[in-house]
This record gives structure tokens, C-alpha cells and sequence, in this order.
């Protein structure tokens, strides 16, 4: 059974910055996918950033230019930079992963971005 653990989501106040965790509980390699979804209040689910096992990456919509998503191949664990947060950033973070048969999902980590 995979696990995806997420972990690093907290309160912090509009321009700053927090770094989210997904650690797995087997190599990452064995996804073609890992990505970040997020989940605000009242709202659907949606892609923030992903990442392939071959090194690409997509950010959507305002997530560009402010995030970065990346991993630590011998921890089995992807990152999420989050820079010059907004309060409309503010939801619930899943990570996301991929594989040929299967779709797994964490937890969630809430990040709140307010004054």
C-alpha cells in the first residue's frame, strides 16, 4: 500500500514563503507522475504543479513564476517552494501520484495565508 505523507503547511502572512513535503513510502521513480493539487474552501480540486519522472514540470495559473516543485530522489520525497504567497493561495495542499495503474492522494496539508 503506497502512502504519501504530506507535511510543512501552516499560517503565514501574505509575500511570504513556505516549503511543502510529500514524502512516499516507496521510490518515487515508480510514478511517471508526482504532482500538487489544492483544495480551497468551497472550491473543486485543482493542479497546482507536477512533475514527470523524466525531470518536466507544469505550473498552472498563478502557481508560475511563484512555486517550485522539485525532489530528493534518495529521500522519495517532492517539494513544493512556495514564494510570494497570496491569500487566495490559502487551502488545503494534496500531493499527488501517478502511476501506470493507479492514482494515489495524501492526507493534505493546510496553508493559510492571511494577516
Amino acid at each position: 500500500q503506497v502512502q504519501l505523507v504530506e507535511s510543512g503547511g501552516g499560517l503565514v502572512q501574505p509575500g511570504g514563503s513556505l516549503r511543502l513535503s510529500c514524502a512516499a513510502s516507496q521510490s518515487i521513480f515508480s510514478f511517471n507522475v508526482m504532482g500538487w493539487y489544492r483544495q480551497a474552501p468551497g472550491k473543486q480540486r485543482e493542479l497546482v504543479a507536477r512533475l514527470t519522472t523524466g525531470g518536466a514540470t507544469n505550473y498552472v495559473g498563478s502557481a508560475k513564476g511563484r512555486f517550485t516543485i522539485s525532489r530528493d530522489n534518495a529521500k522519495n520525497t517532492v517539494y513544493l517552494q512556495m514564494n510570494s504567497l497570496k491569500p487566495e493561495d490559502t487551502g488545503v495542499y494534496y500531493c499527488n501520484a501517478v502511476s501506470p495503474t493507479v492514482n494515489y492522494w495524501g492526507q493534505g496539508t493546510q496553508v493559510t495565508v492571511s494577516s
